[in-house]
């Protein structure tokens, strides 16, 4: 087949005294999200997205909390990483569509920056990239502020 669709989905809670690291960019807020890398939930879930698009396992899989040499991370390497290993099965990215879900900081103001850091490391024009932000009008964990999510679909295309 030479197109494949791959979802990603990823929660992490949000702490006082962490970063804030989202679409590759580091946020300004007083919370930030808690994980064994950077915690950058829309990247991780490009990541599995991408991994899931070719039957590859997930993030976990490829990353494990569980190694150290994870500890801390920036997830664009974790990105590069996943790329290289998309590519190394014959596919490239046409396009992706995200989606993450935090009730603050208002994220509309860092997108096209995450749009470009996301399209730089997965070597595709600004326009196949979708990043989108919205609350969840207080409701769940994530509009009490406990933590954030995101979703991702991804499509990938056989390279010639």
């Amino acid at each position: 087949m030479s197109l494949r669709i791959g979802h990603g989905y990823d929660v992490h809670q949000l702490a006082e005294g962490e970063t804030l690291a989202i679409g590759g960019l580091t946020i300004p807020y007083d919370k930030g999200s808690l994980g064994h890398s950077d915690a950058d939930v829309l990247l991780h879930v490009i990541c599995d997205a991408m991994l899931g698009a070719l039957a590859l396992g997930d993030i976990g899989t490829h990353f494990p909390d569980t190694d150290p040499a994870y500890k801390g991370i920036d997830s664009k390497i974790l990105l590069r990483d996943t790329l290289k290993l998309v590519q190394a099965e014959g596919f490239r990215v046409v396009n992706l569509d995200s989606t993450v879900c935090l009730q603050e900081p208002k994220l509309k103001p860092h997108i096209p920056a995450m749009r470009e850091c996301i399209a730089e490391i997965l070597e595709v024009d600004i326009g196949c990239v979708g990043v989108k932000a919205t609350t969840t009008e207080k409701l769940g964990f994530v509009g009490m502020g406990k933590g954030l999510s995101a979703h991702a679909v991804v499509l990938l295309q056989a390279q010639d």
